[in-house]
């Protein structure tokens, strides 16, 4: 397996699992079960990923700066995971809020996917990109 299978394979689940939390209704138990798997798969991951796959391609010229925009958006998908712990979750701003998450949250899913993987899979060695992927899935059994 490489970093790029082990990455788009929680990026599958993280998509299902915000599709499932707007899908939610008010300040129910299933509303409050989606966040909190959602939001620590986030976490869990944008921790592994930073440190297994954008910290190696900042090392790089053509990756440095596609890489820290990556971490930005990581950031930015915390701010959003922390103003929707701090809301109602029976209000309206709340599922405007994590309807705002799954939109942010798909289009950096995406951009990885389709641009950042392209350019890593020119820095990264085959070795690398297995090495990497081991690292990685090694730290998210472990619970990140």
């Amino acid at each position: 397996m490489t970093i790029f299978e082990a990455l788009r394979e929680d990026h599958d689940k993280q998509r299902t699992l915000v599709d499932l939390l707007i899908k939610t209704q008010g300040d129910s138990q299933g509303r409050a079960e989606l966040f909190e798997r959602l939001r620590s798969s986030l976490q869990r991951h944008a921790r592994a990923e930073e440190r297994f796959f954008y910290v190696p391609l900042m090392k790089h010229d053509l990756t440095q700066q596609t890489s820290r925009h990556s971490v930005a958006e990581h950031h930015e998908l915390d701010e959003l995971l922390d103003k929707l712990e701090q809301t109602d979750p029976s209000s309206s701003g709340w599922l405007i809020t994590a309807k705002e998450l799954r939109e942010r949250l798909l289009h950096h899913l995406d951009e990885e996917e389709h641009e950042v993987f392209q350019m890593a899979g020119k820095v990264l060695s085959e070795t690398d990109k297995s090495q990497l992927a081991g690292d990685y899935r090694k730290l998210m059994g472990e619970g990140g």
